[in-house]
C-alpha cells in the first residue's frame, strides 16, 4: 500500500476509505492513549481540529492528567477525561496498539463495537487491529499518518494543526534522531513548518523546559543506574517514594529511559516506574541489537522494535531478574 510520501510500507487498511467515512459523520469521539505523550496528543488534537472544521461535532478524550509541557498547544483545553457525547456516531482511537492502551477509556471503546463505527489509526507493529476500520502503518510517528489523513479530508493545515502534528513528529522521532527517521519524516516536517509550526516553541516545551522537581528526580534516578549482562543492559528504577521526595509526578519521567541507552556499551535500557504497590510500568529502548517489542511481548506489552513497554507486577528485584533473563535471550 502506498503510504504518505508515495513510499511502499507495510500497512493494514485503507486511509482513503477512512477519510471518506469520517467525512460522512455528524459526531465523533477521539480517544488518545493513557499516560499521554506528544504523538497521541498531537495526533488526536490535530484530528479533533480537522474534523471540527469539517462540521463534525467532536470530542477528544484521555483518561490521564495532561503533562504540563503540552499546555502550549492550542485546543489542549478541549481534552476531557471521559466522553460526554453519549450518542456519537463514531469512536476513533489514535496512536494506541490495543484497547487496553486507552486505559479506562478502553472499556468505552470496547462496548462501542456493533453500536458505533470504530476507527483505529496507529503506527505500532504490535497493533491488534481491534476496530472496524483500521489503518496501521509503521513509521516514526503516528502524526505522519494523521497528517496524511487530514490531507485526504481536504482540510487546510493551519498553524494550530501544524503545531500539534509537529509536536508528535518531534517527540516520537526523538527530535529527528531515531533510526526510523527517513525522508518522509523530513518531508512531513517541512510541510508543517511551511504551515506555521513553531519548532522553537515546541522544542523548548517538550525537550528543554523542566521543573526543579523533575531536575531533582532526574539526578537521583540516574545516580542509581544499574548495569547487567557485561554492561549491555541498563536499568533505572523510579519509585513512588522518589516521586514524593522530589515533588514530581509520573509524567515527569518521560524520556528518562533515553539516558541509560546513551551509555557506551549499553544495547538495551529499561526504566521501571512504580505506578502502584508492586506494579511497575516498564519502558524499553534498544540500539538495534535486540527487538524490545518481542521482549515486551513476553510480558503482555508491545510497541516498536526499538521502543516498547509493558506492565509488570512484583518486587522490583524480581522484575529486574525477569527482564535481565529475557533481554539476555534476545541479545544472545
Amino acid at each position: 500500500m502506498n503510504g504518505a510520501g508515495g513510499k511502499m510500507q507495510k500497512a493494514a487498511g485503507d486511509l482513503q476509505k477512512i477519510a471518506e467515512e469520517l467525512k460522512k459523520l455528524r459526531s465523533a469521539v477521539i480517544f488518545t492513549h493513557t499516560r499521554p505523550d506528544g504523538d497521541t496528543l498531537g495526533g488526536g488534537l490535530a484530528l479533533f481540529l480537522a474534523l471540527s472544521r469539517c462540521g463534525v461535532r467532536c470530542e477528544i478524550c484521555n483518561d490521564s492528567d495532561i503533562p504540563d509541557k503540552f499546555f502550549f498547544l492550542k485546543g489542549i483545553e478541549n481534552v476531557k477525561k471521559f466522553p460526554t457525547e453519549e450518542n456519537a456516531e463514531a469512536y476513533i482511537a489514535v496512536d494506541s496498539s490495543e484497547e487496553a492502551r486507552l486505559g479506562e477509556l478502553g472499556e468505552f471503546f470496547s462496548r462501542a463495537k456493533g453500536k458505533r463505527l470504530t476507527f483505529n489509526i496507529d503506527h505500532h507493529i504490535s497493533n491488534t487491529l481491534y476496530a472496524r476500520f483500521n489503518y496501521v502503518r509503521q513509521c516514526a510517528a503516528n502524526c505522519q499518518n494523521i497528517a496524511a489523513l487530514i490531507r485526504l479530508l481536504g482540510v487546510e493545515t493551519d498553524k494550530d494543526i501544524a503545531d500539534a502534528l509537529m509536536t508528535g513528529l518531534m517527540t516520537d522521532s526523538g527530535n529527528f534522531s531515531h533510526s526510523d527517521v527517513d525522508g518522509e519524516v523530513f518531508r512531513t516536517a517541512g510541510l508543517l513548518a511551511d504551515a506555521g509550526a513553531d519548532v522553537d516553541t515546541i522544542g523548548y516545551n517538550v525537550f528543554r523546559r523542566q521543573s526543579a522537581a523533575r531536575a531533582l528526580l532526574y539526578g537521583r534516578t540516574m545516580s542509581g543506574i544499574r548495569y547487567f549482562l557485561d554492561g549491555r543492559f541498563a536499568v533505572i528504577v523510579i519509585t513512588r517514594e522518589m516521586l514524593s521526595a522530589s515533588g514530581a509526578d509520573q509524567s515527569a519521567t518521560e524520556g528518562f529511559v533515553d539516558f541509560p541507552l546513551s551509555v557506551d556499551g549499553v544495547e538495551v535500557a529499561a526504566a521501571m516506574l512504580e505506578v502502584n504497590f508492586r506494579r511497575f510500568k516498564i519502558s524499553l529502548r534498544s540500539k538495534g541489537k535486540a527487538n524490545v517489542n518481542a521482549i515486551a511481548g513476553v510480558f503482555g506489552g508491545g510497541g516498536h522494535i526499538l521502543a516498547s513497554g509493558c506492565m509488570m507486577f512484583g518486587d522490583a528485584e524480581e522484575i529486574i531478574d525477569k527482564l535481565r533473563y529475557t533481554v539476555s535471550q534476545h541479545l544472545d
